[in-house]
């Protein structure tokens, strides 16, 4: 197994990672108590507003297209610089209506830059060494988010919204712009297909990515939401709760790609979803403050347990079709990611128990599936034979 670290391809991809997730790390910890105390939202708009952030990336597929006019590389720089421009323009709009508007400015941004990113990941890189890069992208992403958790502490008291969102994405444009500067490619790799790409030999994959998702845009929608509504957790607590659960997977991260490794996906993922089935049900019952904050912790560290579902389709795979695949795995994690949200936002009117509810249930099909995965990759080794 090379070094990867000495790879172009990994540097590159580290640069833009740390722009795109501290990014979305600010993004989302000013959002709720931006959207409670600035804009007076309720749940039923916030679960509106969390099925439209994740329209961009229902139409991930259309990067397939977008990638006959302009390099891969290039699309992941230039979306991590459109995610920017949400970011900065944030706080200028704050009204339901602005904030769909820079919402969905700042998704198009991220979700192409990750499509982009797994694919490129997963070209790059063996099997043996994906699930490292996975790892150590997501472990100095959390070192990254650590230094964001860090400025609210010190400065959400000092600055209104508006600074704080500009001070963020001017450092992500400047960081990008720089990158732009270079050309991290090698010649020596399968072509793309540039078209859609389903095979009914990937099923698995597409059922996996589907729950996946499915369950996080629970998370994303309504777990912090949770905090501030029902427990009045402030920007500064949301921010030292970041800090710890990045703290925590700094360390964590490479640990988790090293057992994909060493494991396999079907027990790492077996794992992540039997603890986010006691997770789930957690949020649902807790009344006390500081626990619900440990469960947002433990929910963000099993997250990372997914990279498996990525490393598990590069071993079914034919190398000609990952770019194709990855944008259109992203539109399958995002159909439910669309609906949910609002449902569960209705649901939430009901009774707030009844979305983490659905969530538990979701890990539950999610577990069931999971051990399907080692038949899925001996089948495709005697087929390859």
């Amino acid at each position: 197994m090379t070094n990867f670290k000495s790879e172009p391809m990994y540097r590159y991809l580290l640069i833009l990672t740390l722009c795109a997730t501290g990014g979305v790390q600010a993004w989302r910890t000013l959002f709720d108590n931006f959207a409670v105390n600035i804009i007076h939202l309720d749940g039923y708009h916030v679960g509106i507003l969390q099925s439209l952030r994740e329209v961009p990336g229902f139409l991930a597929l259309l990067v397939v297209y977008v990638l006959l006019f302009i390099k891969e590389y290039k699309l992941a720089a230039a979306s991590v610089l459109i995610m920017a421009i949400g970011i900065a323009l944030t706080g200028f709009f704050p009204s339901f209506y602005g904030v769909v508007f820079t919402t969905l400015l700042m998704s198009f941004g991220f979700h192409y830059f990750e499509t982009a990113n797994q694919s490129l990941t997963l070209q790059y890189f063996t099997k043996q060494e994906a699930p490292l890069v996975f790892g150590r992208l997501r472990s100095l992403s959390a070192a990254c988010n650590v230094g964001i958790g860090i400025f609210f502490l010190l400065f959400a008291p000092l600055l209104n919204y508006t600074s704080m969102y500009l001070i963020i994405a001017a450092v992500i444009i400047l960081a990008v712009l720089w990158a732009m500067q270079y050309n991290p490619t090698k010649r020596d790799l399968p072509l793309q297909r540039k078209e859609m790409v389903f095979r009914k030999r990937y099923w698995l994959f597409y059922l996996l990515t589907f729950f996946s998702g499915a369950r996080r845009q629970i998370f994303m929608a309504f777990a912090v939401f949770l905090l501030v509504k029902k427990f009045n957790f402030t920007v500064q607590e949301i921010a030292a709760l970041f800090l710890l659960n990045n703290f925590v997977n700094y360390f964590l991260s490479p640990f988790i790609g090293k057992c994909i490794v060493k494991y396999g996906e079907r027990k790492v993922l077996s794992l992540e979803y039997l603890a986010l089935i006691f997770i789930f049900c957690g949020y649902a019952a807790v009344e006390n403050k500081y626990l619900a904050g440990l469960l947002y912790v433990a929910d963000h560290i099993f997250f990372n347990f997914a990279i498996a579902i990525k490393t598990f389709f590069q071993k079914i795979c034919d190398p000609a079709d990952i770019a194709p695949s990855m944008a259109v795995g992203f539109t399958i994690n995002h159909i439910a990611a669309v609906i949910l949200p609002t449902v569960g936002g209705l649901l939430w009117l009901i009774d707030y128990r009844i979305p983490f509810l659905l969530g538990a249930f979701l890990c539950i099909l999610s577990f069931i599936s999971v051990q399907f995965i080692s038949g899925q990759i001996l089948k495709t080794r005697h087929d390859s034979q």
